[in-house]
């Protein structure tokens, strides 16, 4: 029962601390593109070592977030979700003390590994708490809340870069200390572990496969060593293999089967690639190359966060009537067109007639798209796999975050080159061809981005069967 793992008069504050350790990865994850151009600067990365800020995180939230959940299990879930949030508290210090690039990825990592451990456990906790008729309504208010925090965090974020000096980047990592201290507090005093299962098997070797076989392909892109791309390939034949004949694998093979959950995993790679790789590499152009304020750019986001925290339930509802597929179809659509805007938009040097209105198209197509694309998931398999496939899907996600950065900044190194910049894309320059270099750049970005969400469209479309788009009337 609930109550086992919580009092009823104290469920509030376990949603506070899952809405709490929400908002620090959130947070994290939202600013850290504002931040990078600054960061950059002060630690003397490259373009592949920026790349690598961001990666080195997801690379290891991706590969183990399936496994951090089932330590939940074995371990207790207040336990377990503690101590991930310790340790994405501990590498958040490390980050914020980090003085050369080398030392920053590695502090990325490590918060990767407590992320891991602390998002699966964020909707763990909240489950456990509610008992399943007051649920629903505590699982809103957390999702509003990380609606909140991801239109509000870039914009803080932006305001500390603008006004807090060269060295203000630090505040963004320094700032998860206090927040997670709380959270742990709440947790552990207020929650009790009676729901263990030490037999319960974590698939270690299948976390450090996919990490090994993802870290190769990103790192084919950022290098552009074929070479390392086929290693990875390799890599993730093993661990498909593995995930066959393990007793107790991260993710179902056998799922892959079923027409409707691969063709809607494929479509959330895809335009998740592309969303990614857009978000990352405009605060870049719009900071180092139109030289516009970080709090400025940081409204770029707000569109987005705001048009998917007021549709999602309403096309969520619509997705029960007439099903996903045309949903999301037309959303990934609309996405590719704000791409498409986004690559006029960014020649324009007008931030409110160029650019927001199309980052508010994307926010649109994300609106459309975001709860239809849970729907069809959950629904693609049995009731008794909606679980796995959920976070499988969320897996997915994040793994199309970390390609996306990879491959699409190997093709904005390439514009940029093409057009006869002289440093790096990304870098503040004072090279005279360094600004337009920069815009030629991110529109190959932004076209990249525009095939990946239309190729998502055609997936789900031709790819779901048509129970997928009249499942109201069955």
């Amino acid at each position: 029962m609930p109550v086992s793992f919580v009092a009823p008069e104290k469920r509030r504050l376990v949603l506070i601390a899952a809405i709490l350790a929400s908002a620090l990865g959130f947070i994290d994850g939202s600013v850290l593109a504002i931040a990078l151009p600054a960061m950059r600067e002060s630690l003397g990365a490259g373009l592949a070592e920026a790349q690598w800020i961001y990666n080195g995180y997801m690379l290891m939230l991706s590969a183990f977030v399936l496994a951090g959940g089932a330590l939940g299990d074995k371990l207790g879930l207040g336990r377990s979700f503690a101590s991930g949030i310790a340790a994405f508290v501990a590498a958040s210090l490390l980050c914020a003390l980090a003085q050369t690039p080398e030392q920053m990825i590695a502090a990325r990592v490590l918060q990767g590994l407590g992320a891991a451990v602390m998002v699966p456990g964020s909707l763990a906790a909240i489950t456990r708490a509610y008992p399943r008729d007051e649920r629903g309504g505590a699982i809103g208010l957390w999702a509003a809340s990380s609606s909140l925090t991801t239109a509000l965090g870039p914009l803080l974020g932006g305001a500390f870069l603008s006004y807090g000096g060269p060295e203000a980047w630090r505040f963004i990592f320094a700032i998860n200390l206090p927040l997670g201290a709380l959270a742990i507090w709440l947790i552990v005093a207020n929650t009790r572990d009676t729901r263990t299962n030490r037999s319960t098997q974590i698939d270690i070797w299948g976390g450090g496969l996919a990490s090994l076989a993802f870290f190769f392909i990103a790192f084919s892109f950022t290098q552009a060593e074929p070479l390392y791309g086929l290693t990875g390939l390799a890599v993730l034949c093993v661990f498909v293999w593995h995930e066959a004949h393990c007793p107790a694998p991260m993710i179902d093979i056998k799922l892959f089967k079923l027409r409707d959950f691969s063709a809607v995993n494929l479509a959330t790679l895809l335009m998740w690639m592309g969303f990614q790789g857009v978000l990352f590499y405009l605060p870049m152009t719009l900071i180092a190359g139109w030289g516009q304020a970080a709090l400025l750019t940081a409204l770029s986001f707000t569109p987005m966060a705001i048009f998917i925290a007021v549709l999602s339930p309403r096309m969520g509802r619509l997705a029960d009537r007439i099903g996903p597929r045309p949903l999301i179809a037309a959303g990934a659509l609309v996405v590719a067109s704000g791409f498409i805007g986004l690559s006029f938009g960014v020649t324009t040097g007008a931030f409110w007639l160029g650019i927001l209105p199309a980052t508010s198209l994307i926010g649109l197509g994300l609106g459309m798209a975001v709860a239809p694309l849970t729907t069809a998931v959950v629904n693609s398999v049995p009731d008794e796999s909606a679980g796995t496939a959920s976070g499988v899907n969320n897996a997915a996600a994040r793994v199309a975050g970390l390609m996306g950065v990879a491959s699409l900044g190997m093709i904005a190194q390439a514009g940029y080159l093409a057009a006869g910049g002289q440093d790096s894309f990304g870098a503040f320059s004072t090279d005279v061809t360094h600004g337009a270099a920069m815009i030629i750049g991110f529109q190959f970005v932004a076209y990249g981005a525009a095939f990946f969400a239309t190729l998502g469209a055609v997936i789900v479309w031709l790819g779901m069967g048509a129970q997928a788009s009249s499942s109201a009337s069955q």
